[in-house]
């Protein structure tokens, strides 16, 4: 049972006995004293797609979605459909680009980690890890004897992804990705 402040993008939920995902997450702080963190989230029902927006306390549990959770790799894109493959029984799973809304940028072949949620053996949603190591494939030349200030730089990853990142990074490096956020977190070691 996660907390809503560990509610993360595509995590599956049961609100009012239905399978609902995280679609978007706001964080609202309080100014007065005292008062409570609170997560505004928009949710999109598993089966008819409808939209629900709650608000929560950042203490409060919700109950996770009665749905199969299985380990895959990312395979192949082929048009509109993404293809995964379950590492345990090989089987294969495919989604459609707008079942995928904002993760398709973290997706590179053979990455895995990756948590699929069947319903009745039929894929519904992918869940990312947390982070994901992606190549640098455009960004301004690194500056020579930046520190890790606090300015950054927009970078173009492998996925067409595009990040803020530190003066001092440069083309072609590998770096890791916060797929929550969508921040860089650090140089790939």
């Amino acid at each position: 049972m996660p907390k809503a402040s560990e509610l993360k993008l595509n995590m599956a939920v049961e609100i009012d006995g239905e399978p609902f995902a995280v679609k978007k997450i706001e964080i609202r702080n309080p100014t007065s004293r005292g008062a409570s963190t609170l997560y505004k989230v928009r949710f999109a029902h598993l089966k008819t797609r409808q939209k629900l927006d709650e608000t929560f306390k950042s203490d409060d549990y919700l109950k996770d979605a009665d749905c199969e959770r299985v380990s895959v790799q990312y395979s192949y894109q082929d048009g509109d459909a993404y293809y995964f493959m379950n590492t345990e029984n090989f089987d294969q799973y495919a989604l459609d680009a707008k079942d995928l809304e904002g993760l398709v940028g973290y997706l590179t072949e053979g990455l895995e980690g990756l948590i699929m949620l069947l319903i009745d053996e039929s894929p519904l949603i992918l869940e990312l890890p947390s982070s994901v190591a992606l190549e640098i494939i455009e960004t301004a030349p690194g500056i020579k004897g930046a520190s890790a200030t606090a300015r950054t730089k927009p970078a173009k990853l492998s996925t067409g992804l595009e990040v803020q990142v530190p003066e001092y990074i440069e083309m072609g490096e590998l770096i890791k990705i916060n797929t929550g956020t969508g921040k860089f977190m650090g140089k790939k070691a």
